[in-house]
């Protein structure tokens, strides 16, 4: 585990404060190593962390001595990096707009196309459980399946991603998703996209953005 790896992880951390995902000390990132992963420290505000702050952990659940309290939420990002081989950092927040509507406990369905950014046809929503507990990890790994996001009922959202920067990314997504779902039911019923209108915008972001240039 290098300090560059600590130090990318508590500056995504500070971002994620920063754009206004977890609010307080709530929330928390975490990243793969390689026997296990390194996470935020529980209850410590983001603007004081410090590389040395983040908790190694290691993918059997053992917590390294001699070192900070890890988030109480370890048990989730230790289930999802067991489950989930594709996952290189772990997101969760308790944005606004993602814990509201995750306090319905329903999915965000696809009223917008960017959803399939997420790599599912809607954001499911998992089901409730108390917070740093082994059930909630469960919850969070069955509700996600092979996708990429998923809200936590009454509680926030988790995004997964290949880095810490696309983790953040994504979850930054997801709660500009979930707010034009709140916006557009004040106004009426949302037309969600089907299935095959959302493959093929899978197929158009295929291509986009700018083609690699060759060395």
């Amino acid at each position: 585990m290098t300090v560059q790896l600590r130090t990318e992880l508590i500056a995504t951390a500070r971002r994620m404060s920063e754009l206004g995902l977890a609010p307080g000390t709530t929330g928390n990132v975490s990243v793969r190593t390689a026997r296990g992963f390194v996470i935020t420290p529980s209850g410590m505000a983001y603007d004081r962390l410090r590389g040395k702050d983040a908790v190694a952990i290691d993918l059997d659940g053992t917590i390294r001595p001699r070192q900070r309290a890890p988030s109480s939420e370890w048990r989730l990002h230790r289930e999802v990096f067991a489950a989930r081989a594709d996952a290189a950092a772990i997101v969760h927040t308790h944005s606004l707009f993602c814990t509201s509507v995750s306090c319905l406990r329903r999915p965000i369905p696809a009223i917008h196309y960017m959803v399939v950014l997420a790599g599912s046809d809607e954001i499911p929503c998992a089901e409730y459980a108390t917070f740093g507990t082994a059930e909630l990890a469960a919850s969070v790994v069955r509700a996600l399946g092979r996708g990429r996001a998923c809200l936590m009922a009454n509680h926030g959202m988790v995004a997964l991603g290949d880095s810490l920067a696309a983790a953040l990314r994504l979850a930054a997504d997801i709660e500009i998703l979930a707010s034009q779902y709140w916006h557009a039911m004040q106004i009426g019923q949302p037309h969600v996209l089907p299935s095959g209108e959302l493959d093929r915008v899978r197929g158009q972001l295929a291509g986009y953005g700018q083609p690699r240039r060759g060395r």
